[in-house]
């Protein structure tokens, strides 16, 4: 059984100075999911966010919670059921356990029983012996961790993240992505959670939804989004590398021959003869072969490409290989297996691929925009 909504939003817009900022006919967050809104700066999933969290009034739009619908104003019953973190912690001047204190406080709670709540969510983002410790002298993670602690401990139906993990350095935020999906996951927490950041969105989300300029472009499971995305917009947003103009010009029994340019490439598809695509693959997709060793009866691929090494760009354990097939191609192995082939440019290849790695977008039919 699908989890029921929490939030929904119904023709949502919302516009500033003039400009809209969001425009979007539907979203929801279900029941114990982490949704993950992902685009690039200016996109508006921090509008988005403040949306959510009652603290901007949209010129349009219907927002419900639990399938009924909320008034304007929001009711405090309701806002004191949602909880937001930002970037910054924005903590108070005192110490770790007053500003962790502070919304229990708030809502009425004494003693015994903030001291409680408290202690649970200092031993959880382990920080309790920071807890006498003031906000002042925190480290960057320290901090963020003080203020994540001070938005569950209300224990919301609806927490509210907008890139929280941004300014950390990388070690710190790999470390607390991994404790904060582990909470979720274990606490069955409903969750927003803003990223630019497309690995942790992968690695924290249920779903992802990508906005772009204020639209919402597709709404699916991290899988769907990075490999089956509905209009080359979100294709190339999520790196698929390879996002290429080509036209059917065979399809049987589930199998599509695509033509691209003077080259034929099969993949699975039961898009109709005669429409023209884009062709997405990913680049670690692709396997590299020096060209008087490569057999394509000995692998499981039907697609290869013959190219030469144009341009060779390492990133840690990994290496971008960009092959002039006719078409610039895009291929991702490991540095050793670039340093086994000793590569150079100027070196003839072959790309080999499944036609399972191909993913069809059919033009005209999902790039609206």
């Amino acid at each position: 059984m699908n989890p029921s909504p929490l939030l929904q939003l119904e023709g949502l817009r919302y516009a500033q100075g003039g400009r809209t900022i969001l425009d979007i006919p539907a979203l929801e967050v279900a029941e114990g999911e982490t949704l993950a809104i992902l685009g690039a700066t200016g996109a508006g999933k921090s509008t988005l966010l403040r949306l959510m969290n009652f603290l901007l009034t949209p010129q349009q739009g219907l927002f419900l919670w639990r399938g009924v619908s909320v008034p304007r104003p929001v009711p405090l019953s309701i806002r004191r059921r949602v909880a937001m973190a930002f970037q910054e912690p924005l903590l108070f001047q005192g110490t770790v356990f007053q500003n962790v204190a502070y919304g229990l406080a708030l809502r009425g709670l004494r003693g015994a029983t903030i001291q409680s709540k408290v202690d649970e969510m200092l031993h959880l983002f382990h920080i309790d012996h920071l807890r006498h410790r003031s906000t002042r002298h925190l480290s960057g993670g320290e901090a963020q961790r003080t203020a994540l602690a001070r938005a569950l401990v209300i224990e919301p139906e609806l927490l509210l993240l907008d890139e929280p993990l941004a300014s950390l350095d990388l070690p710190t935020k790999e470390q607390l992505a991994g404790e904060l999906k582990h909470l979720l996951d274990r606490r069955r927490l409903t969750c927003a959670y803003v990223t630019h950041d497309q690995e942790e969105a992968v690695a924290i989300a249920d779903r992802i939804a990508v906005l772009e300029n204020g639209h919402l472009e597709q709404l699916g499971a991290p899988e769907e989004i990075f490999y089956h995305p509905r209009t080359p917009f979100v294709a190339r947003f999520v790196r698929t590398g390879n996002v290429l103009p080509g036209v059917v010009e065979h399809s049987q029994e589930g199998l599509a021959v695509i033509r691209l340019q003077e080259r034929r490439l099969e993949a699975v598809s039961d898009i109709p003869v005669g429409r023209q695509v884009w062709i997405c693959l990913r680049p670690e997709d692709i396997l590299l072969s020096r060209e008087e060793k490569s057999a394509p009866s000995r692998d499981s691929a039907r697609n290869h490409l013959a190219g030469v090494i144009t341009a060779m760009r390492p990133n840690g354990p990994t290496t971008q290989v960009t092959l002039d097939c006719g078409f610039p191609l895009l291929a991702l192995i490991t540095r050793r297996s670039a340093l086994d082939l000793s590569l150079a440019l100027g070196d003839r290849l072959v790309a080999s691929f499944k036609a399972t790695a191909l993913h069809l977008i059919e033009e005209g039919e999902t790039e609206k925009r």
